[in-house]
Order: C-alpha cells, then sequence, then structure tokens
C-alpha cells in the first residue's frame, strides 16, 4: 500500500543526501515536494501541514545545517516524524480484564469485518491460547450470521448459535452471558454495518455498548477508501468511543494517507493491518517498522520475526545437513520457494530487506512476482520424483511433457534448471563453508545453512508473538551481516531471483 509513497519520499530524500552542505532553501523545496506527495497519498491536510511543519522546524536548526552530513540527518527528522505521526509505539489489544474480555467491532459494510472478526479470534485462540466465543449481532445483512458460524466452523472457533428473532442489543447480552457460563476468555461481537453512515446504525452500536461494556471498541476500516475510511474513524470515534483501528486490504494498492491520517486525526491507535484473504494474514502494527519500510530502510525485525514463526526448523537443520553433504536437488528448490510464500512472497520480502526496495518496479518490469514463483513450483510438481532428484534426465520430450502439465513452456522451464543449476552450486559452496558473507547469512534465515545466527537460537516470539528484546537485538544484528556495513550488497542466488534470466541484464542483488 505504501509502494507509491515510499518511491515518492526516497527520491526526495536521495537528492537532499546527495548534496555536500544544506541551506534553508534547500529544506523550504525538500518540504514542498513532501507536501505533494503526502497529498497525493490521500493524507489529511491538517494532518500533511503538520507534518510538514514539524520537519521543517526541526530541519532549518544549526544541528542540521551545520552537520557533517545534513542530507542524513533530514532523512532522520522525516523518519522520526513519520513514526511519531503513526502512533510511536506498537499498541497491540489489551486483554487485560476480567474474562470474558468483551471486544467489539464496528465498521460500515464491506469494510471485512466479519472476516477480521474470525482472524482476530483465530489469532487469539493459536498464539495467545485464549478461548474465544464469536457472535454476529447483524442481523440485517442476509445470510451474515451464516456467514461467521461458517467462518467459525472451518477454523475450530466456538460461535454463538443462532435464535431467530432476537435483536442486537439481546444477542449480545446472550453472548455474554454464554461465555461466562462457558468459562470463554474472549467474547468478540460482529456488529451490523451500512454501506454508509446513517444515525440508525450509531443508535444500534451505542445500544449495543451500553448493554456490554466491551473492554476493546475496534474500527474495521478498508484502506483503500483514503479519505473516506478517515472520516469513517472521525465518526465513530465521535458518536459510539473506539478504542483503536484495524486497516484492511493493506496488501492492495492504495496510496496509505488512511494510515498516515488516522491515528492524527483520531487520536486513536492503529492496532492491527489486515494483509491478504487467507485467515493468518494478520499483522500487528508497529509504527517504526512501518516508517522504515515507506522510507525505504527495510524492516527486518519482522522479516525475522516471520521466519522465526513460520520456518520449520526440524526441515532447515535437515537441509543444512543435505547441503553439507553438496545435494540440493528440484525437491529443496521448491521447499525454499514455498517458504518464501510463506514469509510474505516476494513483494512482502523485498519491502522488508533494506536498500533494495527501489528495485521492485525494475522486477516487476521484467516479469518478477509472485505469479512466476508460482509457475515455479507448478513445474517443480510436473515433474517425477526422480526427475526432482536427477534434473539431467530432463530431455526434450520430458519437458514438453511437464510444460503440458504446468501449464507452462519449455523455456520457462530452461531458466528454472539454469537458476537450479547456479543455486545449487552456491548452496554447495555455502554448506562447505567456501562463501562466507551476505548471503550465506541470507541463506540460513530460509533455512539454508550459512554464516548468520541460526534462528532457532534466537529466544522464541513471547506470548503477544513478538520477539523479546534480547531477540530484536540479535536481528539487527542480523541486518549488517545482511546488507554490510555499506547498505544492502546481496550477490545472485535468492530463491527464485538472483541470476534469472529476462532480466534483460538487470540484476537487483549484483554488487555494485
Amino acid at each position: 500500500m505504501f509502494e507509491g509513497l515510499s518511491g515518492r519520499l526516497s527520491g526526495i530524500l536521495d537528492k537532499l543526501t546527495r548534496r555536500g552542505a544544506l541551506g534553508e532553501a534547500d529544506v523550504a523545496e525538500a518540504m514542498r515536494e513532501v507536501r505533494r506527495a503526502l497529498l497525493e497519498a490521500d493524507v489529511a491536510l491538517d494532518v500533511v501541514k503538520d507534518f510538514t511543519d514539524k520537519v521543517r522546524a526541526r530541519a532549518v536548526g544549526v544541528e542540521v545545517l551545520k552537520s557533517v552530513t545534513p542530507g542524513q540527518m533530514v532523512v532522520k527528522i522525516v523518519h522520526d516524524q513519520l513514526v511519531a505521526t503513526l502512533g510511536s509505539d506498537a499498541d497491540p489489544i489489551s486483554l487485560q480484564a476480567t474474562p470474558p474480555v468483551g471486544i467489539l467491532m464496528v465498521g460500515l459494510q464491506g469494510s471485512g469485518k466479519t472476516t477480521t472478526t474470525a482472524k482476530i479470534a483465530l489469532r487469539l485462540q493459536n498464539r495467545d491460547r485464549k478461548k474465544v466465543l464469536m457472535a454476529s449481532l447483524d442481523t440485517r445483512r442476509p445470510a451474515a450470521m451464516e456467514q461467521l458460524a461458517v467462518l467459525g466452523r472451518d477454523n475450530g472457533i466456538e460461535v454463538l448459535p443462532i435464535v431467530a428473532g432476537q435483536n442486537a442489543v439481546q444477542i449480545a447480552r446472550r453472548a455474554e452471558e454464554a461465555a461466562r457460563l462457558g468459562g470463554f476468555d474472549v467474547v468478540i461481537y460482529d456488529t451490523a454495518g451500512r454501506v454508509t453512515l446513517d444515525d440508525e446504525l450509531m443508535e444500534e452500536v451505542v445500544r449495543v455498548k451500553a448493554a456490554i461494556n466491551p473492554h476493546e471498541s475496534l474500527l474495521v476500516a478498508d484502506s483503500l477508501t483514503g479519505q473516506d475510511a478517515v472520516n469513517t474513524a472521525r465518526a465513530f470515534d465521535g458518536r459510539v468511543g473506539i478504542t483503536g483501528i484495524v486497516l484492511t486490504r493493506v496488501d492492495g494498492d492504495g496510496r496509505g494517507g488512511a494510515a498516515l491520517s488516522m491515528r492524527a486525526v483520531t487520536g486513536k491507535p492503529i492496532k492491527l493491518i489486515g494483509m491478504g484473504e487467507k485467515m493468518d494474514a494478520l499483522e500487528d502494527f508497529h509504527p517504526a517498522r512501518i516508517a522504515n519500510r515507506i522510507l525505504g530502510m527495510g524492516d527486518i525485525v519482522s522479516l525475522v520475526e516471520k521466519a522465526a514463526a513460520n520456518i520449520d526448523q526440524d526441515k532447515a537443520l535437515a537441509m543444512a545437513e543435505r547441503m553439507k553433504k553438496g545435494k540440493f536437488d528440484l525437491s529443496d528448490l521448491r521447499d525454499q520457494l514455498r517458504q518464501m510464500e510463506k514469509l510474505g512472497g516476494l513483494g512482502g520480502l523485498m519491502g522488508m530487506l533494506p536498500g533494495i526496495g527501489k528495485a521492485k518496479d525494475q522486477m516487476a518490469n521484467a516479469g518478477i512476482n509472485d505469479k512466476m514463483l508460482a509457475r515455479q513450483v507448478a513445474i517443480i510438481n510436473s515433474m517425477t520424483p526422480g526427475e526432482r532428484a536427477n534434473p539431467d534426465m530432463l530431455k526434450n520430450s520430458r519437458k514438453k511433457r511437464i510444460a503440458a502439465g504446468s501449464g507452462t513452456s519449455a523455456e520457462e522451464i530452461n531458466k528454472l534448471l539454469k537458476m537450479h543449476r547456479g543455486m545449487a552450486d552456491m548452496m554447495k559452496a555455502v554448506g562447505k563453508g567456501g562463501k562466507r558473507g551476505p548471503m550465506a547469512g541470507l541463506a540460513n534465515m530460509f533455512g539454508m545453512g550459512g554464516g548468520m545466527p541460526d534462528i532457532s537460537k534466537l529466544p522464541p516470539p513471547g506470548a503477544d508473538g513478538s520477539l523479546s528484546p534480547d531477540a530484536i537485538a540479535e536481528a539487527q544484528k542480523q541486518l549488517e551481516k545482511i546488507s554490510g556495513p555499506g547498505g544492502a550488497k546481496l550477490p545472485p542466488g535468492l530463491p527464485g531471483l538472483g541470476g534469472l534470466p529476462g532480466l534483460g541484464g538487470f540484476n537487483p542483488f549484483k554488487k555494485k
């Protein structure tokens, strides 16, 4: 969602860092461009004015203009102000109350409220080991209650049985009583929505809230609606009183203005962001990490957290042992491509690696994307076990069969085989300790051995899913192991990326 804004701000700040000295006129010109970029990203006008005024006030100070690296000082000021605008610190859902803890979900129809309700319930049940009850209070939208019931059944979450003829307040009270008698830790109330704001909707939500007195009242807002989402947040906070915001469709192609405006406009934190349709595609909102992504600085801590949560350590160790013996076949490559998907896909991974986010447009133009990775997995799946173990068997007749089975072409198969040969050579070198440095570290993160400290040795995530201060400190050390003291300089070899034909000579991971 932040790609457009990230590209604009990175370009503006790059111009400043290339200059040896800065004057007030240089800062003023840069702030005009920043103001324009924020407005184009659909950030609220009053938020933009406040942001640029505060950055300008600090950037024209003596400590900046007289600094040895004034451009970099301005970048730091912009980063700090972005963090302050987004909310400074992460503020996850609070469960510090007498059970059953009530969570009221409000928002407009179509914002993803019911799906988000199920995502939060699954997250609390699996990660926090809480017993969760969901209840649908939507008596108007056809099949709304059935939708929540299906989501609960498919994901193993308890749902309040449907009783015809009850209104929203009666259902809420019945859910609260059922949760208390059933020994539930959390009860989540999915309220009705409307296409637009109206008094009837607000009055119903106000009555429900008065009846159950929830510990959290979360507004679910669609980030793709831009300023409309900000107006919705302002209206709900004024009439109902919300404790936090959940932004959905953050993985879409919105301009990012909603996230930058909501905290400043309402004063309420963004607690969670929805990153896709899958039930586990829900993340805590960390202002500092989002600011890093916007400014192209990467988010290595989130990447390590995802790796710690998604990588099977037993499989990683088995892979490392295979590589030490010089083994890396197409089945191993398929495992690495799937591992990449678990970490957010190609786009998500590029956004988290520092210094190489600017290569995303060039990679997109070259057809390097998540669909390409899916085609590569399809090609490998269309092979026999013997062909995966021994790619040299793949002659023309076999390639024709594989191409027909995977819906690809012989050319794509040849590209995959060429990439595999290059990776196999690199993996052998990494396994034997012959190639150290940045790629060895990144290879270890993907469970392929190497020089980076093994994530299995990091302290495990806490109850809230985040890494401890010690683990974060270790992750910060890994940043330098990946990017080196002079920035990100990754050689070819990342699964599905480095050294691929068809890039027109461009390789984002080649050392300069």
